[in-house]
């Protein structure tokens, strides 16, 4: 066994299992970006609101009974159109209803 890990201390040349400069500089820029894209995400984050539920300001309470029976704006227009019909048919022609069709069928 020693024989065989003497033979491999020979072969192996004096810089392997050591770290270089190359490799140093690589991994400070990778902090670098790392820590950047960190201090990035974090003021996008302080951006969004806390919730996209739209803002319900809820129903309005009256203060008295008075107020209750006051007109709002627009009410005498939107009980016009409710009491309004919803279409309009044209005259039917014919025994089975349909317009344009002739009773001598």
């Amino acid at each position: 066994m020693r024989q065989v890990s003497a033979v491999l201390a020979q072969q192996l040349p004096e810089d392997v299992g050591k770290s270089g400069p190359l490799g140093l500089l690589l991994t400070v820029l990778l902090l670098i970006a790392v820590f950047l894209l960190v201090r990035s995400m974090t003021t996008h984050l302080k951006r969004v609101p806390a919730s996209f539920d739209p803002v319900d300001p809820g129903q309005r309470v009256p203060d008295d009974p008075a107020e209750l029976f006051e007109p709002r704006p627009g009410q005498q227009v939107l009980d016009d159109l409710r009491k309004a019909p919803l279409a309009i048919e044209p005259p039917r022609d014919g025994e089975d209803g349909r317009p344009g069709s002739s009773p001598e069928r």
